[in-house]
Order: structure tokens, then sequence, then C-alpha cells
């Protein structure tokens, strides 16, 4: 960094138009000049902090003295500016533009808010911000505003408010990096309101996914269990923000999740049975999710209970429901091994030599992958002349637009001549 500290971090060593246009009498030059200094502090990134020595002053001078359109872009060149710093300088110049920023998080005019909270995750993100002072001045303030359910429903800054303070990865203490943000929110997924319990779902989701669950003690895990079941449950229009959270829950708790798991897959039955496509569909994602955590947890048994059901269920007649549960089927196979297979391999193989003329590409994928899956491992379990007939079958789905099923028919063919011969 070149020049030494002056009143506000650094000397302002050369001059320039910049510098007399942020203090132009016209607001609209002053804004205009604001915003192009954002869009070259961004290019620049992550050097050239030496270039904008010059307006460092007036920009803090400006965000002072200027309210509504003309702070946003004056705030907007910050944000941009302090990634530029050395560790030191972005710390020091972090605590005095937080100040404006907690101040306008009580903002209404809702570009501000989405301008103040890109700030705020860019200044989270640099290095030399120091954890305890995100904890102690940034996070009440953020949580009071900003975590609720208007904001949740706000569209155009829901992306900003459920990612901007976990971008950190929480360099935290303990009692308030993982366990903390997870324990403060976690009671919101029982939240009246469904957008509201998915920003929730899916802020978890990135923190567990990203840091793992650790730091997660006996009592956080039952309510956390507790909350994305509930969650699950609740939905009204079923979409891959609460099949993707609960997923990435259970499979971060890994062993832990065991004593619950008679209950998760009692949830699950009873949403393969609903009357709603999407459901019994969503229910049949989650068990491909959740399969290795049951054979981690010695499920066995109840995995074979699922295969049965499953089984049962191959008749469905919506092919994107019908693919879930073939690729349930292969989650389940491919962990609870051929022999202790229920149903049997030899009774289920047949049931998917008819779904091979499905035309539906999910179907087709799911189908050939799991023939393949049985055709290496447990081609004994079948006659010679059941895998001869699939083979004809199979000849077809060598002209399928889709590469993967192209490639998966390849595959299952490979298999199955290693086993006939």
């Amino acid at each position: 960094m070149s020049g030494k500290p002056g009143v506000l971090g650094y000397a302002s060593n050369q001059g320039g138009k910049g510098d007399v246009s942020l203090v132009d009498e016209q607001q609209k030059v002053r804004t205009i000049t604001a915003l192009a200094l954002a869009a070259l502090a961004e290019s620049a990134t992550p050097y050239g902090i030496e270039s904008f020595d010059s307006v460092l002053k007036p920009l803090w001078i400006g965000i002072r003295t200027h309210r509504g359109k003309g702070l946003a872009a004056f705030l907007k060149a910050i944000g941009y500016l302090i990634p530029l710093m050395d560790a030191e300088y972005a710390n020091y110049y972090t605590r005095e533009v937080m100040l404006i920023l907690i101040r306008e998080f009580q903002s209404p005019d809702e570009e501000m808010k989405k301008i103040v909270l890109k700030v705020v995750k860019q200044c989270c993100a640099t290095d030399g911000v120091e954890p305890q002072y995100i904890k102690d001045e940034i996070l009440p303030a953020f949580f009071k505003h900003f975590w609720n359910q208007r904001m949740a429903l706000d569209r155009r800054n829901y992306r900003q408010t459920e990612g901007c303070w976990w971008t950190r990865r929480w360099r935290l203490p303990t009692r308030w990096g993982r366990p903390g943000i997870v324990s403060r929110v976690v009671d919101d997924l029982k939240d009246e309101a469904e957008q509201y319990r998915k920003m929730v779902m899916e802020t978890i989701d990135k923190i567990m996914s990203n840091l793992g669950a650790a730091d997660i003690d006996s009592r956080l895990e039952e309510q956390l269990i507790d909350g994305i079941l509930y969650a699950f449950q609740e939905q009204t229009t079923e979409d891959v923000v609460m099949l993707n959270g609960f997923g990435t829950v259970i499979n971060a708790l890994a062993k832990r999740v065991k004593p619950y798991l008679p209950q998760i897959c009692g949830t699950i039955l009873w949403r393969l049975n609903n009357k709603s496509a999407k459901v019994r569909q969503q229910a049949a994602d989650l068990i491909s999710r959740i399969a290795i955590v049951m054979k981690t947890c010695q499920e066995e048994k109840l995995m074979g209970h699922l295969g049965v059901v499953l089984y049962e269920y191959l008749g469905e007649e919506y092919p994107e429901v019908l693919g879930s549960i073939l690729g349930a089927l292969k989650g389940i196979v491919n962990v609870i091994g051929m022999t202790k297979m229920t149903p049997p391999i030899k009774d289920l193989l047949p049931r998917l030599t008819p779904i091979l003329k499905n035309r539906h590409e999910k179907v087709q994928e799911n189908c050939i992958d799991l023939v393949g899956r049985i055709a290496d491992r447990g081609a004994e379990f079948v006659s010679a002349r059941e895998w001869m007939r699939i083979c004809f079958e199979l000849l077809e789905l060598l002209k399928a637009h889709k590469k993967a099923i192209r490639r998966a028919t390849v595959n299952t063919f490979g298999y199955i001549a290693k086993a006939i011969g």
C-alpha cells in the first residue's frame, strides 16, 4: 500500500478529476462519479488501491452527508474499495462504514437495502475484519432488521439476506460459530410463513454443507431434526430447497441421526402414499439422499422395508415420480448389497425390464443405471436368458437423444457381456 495513514487511514498523495467530481455542486454528478469509481474498483480487484488514494477522503465525507440515491452510490463505491485494502486498513474502514450501514438497515428503500446487504457481505468477507467485531456489532442489528418474514418474501434481497453473513465461513468463537448461528435460526424452521421457513432451511443447508456438524451439541441436534421434519412435512409447494436442506443436515449428522431414522422413514412412507405426485416424488428423492447415512447407521432392516415399498410403487403412472422411485431403489441397492436386498434381485429385475420401454429420459436413465448395477454386482441372481432378453430391450436405447442414456446403456451392455460371456 502506497502512502502513509492520514486522518482517514491513507494520505491523499495524488489528485484527479474523481475527487473533484465527488464534491461537485450537482448531485447527479456526484452520484455518477461514485458509481464509476465502484465499477473501476470492481474491475481492479484484488489490486490497485493506490490509484484510489485521492478519492477516499471525499467518499468518507460523502457517506456522512448524503442520503438516498447519493448515499447508495457512495456506499457501493466503498464496498468495492475495502476488499482492495490491506488487512489493517480494511478493518479500520469497515468499522467506519459499518456505523452508516447499520443505520441504513432501517431504510424502507428496497434499492438501499440491496446495496447495504452487498456492502456488508463484502466487508465481512475481507481479511482483517475481526470475527468478534462481526458478532458484537453487526449480527444483532442484522437479525433485527433483515431476518424476518418480510425479507423472505422480497425476492430481490432474499439471496443477499440468507447468504451475506455466512460467506466468511464464520471464523467466530465456538459459541457463536456454526452452533451459534444455527441455534439462532433453528426455531424459525417452525415459523408460520413457508417462504421464511425456506430461507431458514437454505441458510442451515449452506452452513452445514460448508462447515459440517462437528460442533452441534445433542440439544441443538434434537431441535434441528425436529425443525427440519416440521418444515418438510408442512410444505405446500414442494421444491428442491427443503429436499436439499433435509439431505444436507442428515448427511452432516451421519451416525448421530440413527435415533431419528424410524421417525424420518415414517414421514417418507406417509408421503410416498400421498395423492400429490410432487409429494411422492420428493419423498423418493429424499430416500436416495439419505441411503448412505442409513447404511452408516446399520439400518439394513429399515432400508429393506423401504425397498419393498418402492418395489410396490413401480407401477407409478407419472414418469417424473417413477424416475425418482427408480433413483431411490438404485440408492438402496448401492449401499445394501445384492444379497440383503429386498425384494430379491431375481424378483426386482423382471419388473424393471418393461420399464426400459418408457420414453421419459429420467425414467430411462435411472432404470438403465439400476439394471447396470445389478448386472455388475449381482448377475448370478438372474438367468442368462433373462439377461439376453434385456439386451434386446437395450438396443433401442443406444439411439437415445440424451448422451447420458447412451453412455449408461453401453456400460450396462458391458456388465451383461461380462456376466454371461
